[in-house]
């Protein structure tokens, strides 16, 4: 039988104890018999005042782990801890943290300013702190001036505001986030994106953000979790997942990346090489755990924007590939191309329109790829 048992107080609160703690973490539904594992063990450690993604594809068991640090699921093992106490048992609305959904659940009767008192006058707060307190957070989201307005005035985005105010408002200790941008036109997500940073700073609360977008979760996260199948595949900082993804599902999920293999012809260092000869040639830097002897398996990625596009053959001292341009595509900003390489790798290399040159090759053309070796990360073995 689960034992219930009292969230922390902020005074019982350090600055030592991690904001959420996810321990030995298993979530299992039952399915027409079967059973099927939706989280498959998690261990997470979010800090105070951290603003911490949970990424991955549809189906990876992030949201339902939101809901376990909700309440609003409980864990088949595992323990669930806010600032060091366990929160097994306790329903949602006594963990002292608030979620904010897709769809904002405004209640289309009240002003904005009923909205986001509305929870404050449920606990009984007095008049003139309710005041002040909608006040400062409307203040906060940008929405001063809009207090009267009732959410079918609004934009998506101002109520997409409102429905953060709401909760904000109340002091949570976190804030959970599902995909809360969702609904927005691209221009308008890409502007809320930053502007959830900029509140999140100025409140200073610890935000977990669940999210399938992972341009989202770089523009805004301190630190990432990348789930894949119930699983955390990577933790680590935005720039760290991108730049040095740790397995083949990160490296291609986090952003355009373009995955070679092949096995090891000579090493001498810290670096193997995978390809030489015929004017081609590509190095890798080996990560620590990796075998660099002869005939070992190494899959290594590249990210498009680091290779160089040429007609001619580059350097003897940078990686190199020769490959036939597949498909030339003009977004503005740069120029996609893909290339067939004579490895049968199929390459994407991202050029910044800088000027107003016409494309560098045409489809149909031979060109040559080329990047520095510490461009190279390898992942693994195939």
């Amino acid at each position: 039988m689960t034992q219930t048992r009292e969230s922390a107080s902020p005074e019982q609160a350090t600055e030592t104890l991690p904001a959420i703690e996810l321990a030995g973490i298993y979530k299992e539904f039952s399915s027409h018999g079967d059973v099927v594992q939706a989280v498959a063990g998690i261990d997470l450690e979010i800090g105070v005042g951290e603003f911490f993604s949970l990424l991955g594809p549809s189906g990876c068991g992030k949201t339902t782990t939101m809901r376990m640090i909700a309440g609003f699921e409980e864990p088949t093992r595992g323990e669930v801890k806010l600032y060091g106490k366990s929160v097994l048992g306790v329903p949602p609305n006594k963990r002292d943290v608030n979620m904010v959904f897709q769809s904002y659940a405004l209640f289309p009767h009240m002003s904005v300013f009923e909205n986001v008192a509305f929870g404050l006058r449920r606990k009984g707060v007095a008049k003139d702190e309710v005041t002040k307190r909608v006040g400062e957070i409307i203040e906060t989201v940008g929405l001063a001036g809009r207090e009267k307005r009732r959410p079918r005035e609004l934009s998506g985005g101002q109520q997409q505001r409102v429905a953060l105010a709401r909760a904000l408002v109340n002091r949570p200790r976190a804030l959970l986030l599902d995909e809360p941008l969702g609904a927005l036109d691209l221009k308008l997500r890409q502007a809320m994106q930053v502007e959830l940073k900029r509140i999140q700073r100025e409140v200073g609360i610890t935000f977990i953000y669940v999210t399938h977008d992972q341009g989202e979760a770089l523009t805004m996260s301190d630190r990432i979790a990348v789930m894949n199948e119930g699983r955390v595949e990577q933790l680590g900082s935005p720039r760290a997942i991108y730049e040095r993804p740790a397995t083949r599902f990160v490296a291609g999920f986090i952003g355009t990346s373009n995955l070679l293999s092949g096995d090891v012809k000579s090493a001498s260092g810290d670096r193997a090489v995978i390809l030489s000869g015929d004017g081609q040639h590509i190095e890798v830097p080996l990560r620590e755990g990796l075998s660099a002897a002869i005939g070992s398996p190494v899959e290594l990625t590249v990210r498009p924007e680091k290779i160089d596009l040429t007609l001619d053959a580059a350097g003897a001292a940078s990686c190199r590939l020769r490959g036939t341009v597949t498909e030339v595509v003009y977004l503005g900003t740069s120029t996609n191309y893909n290339v067939l390489t004579s490895t049968g790798a199929e390459m994407t290399v991202f050029v910044q329109n800088s000027n107003n040159a016409d494309d560098v090759a045409a489809r149909g053309q031979d060109v040559w790829l080329s990047w520095e070796p510490e461009h190279s990360y390898a992942i693994g073995a195939q």
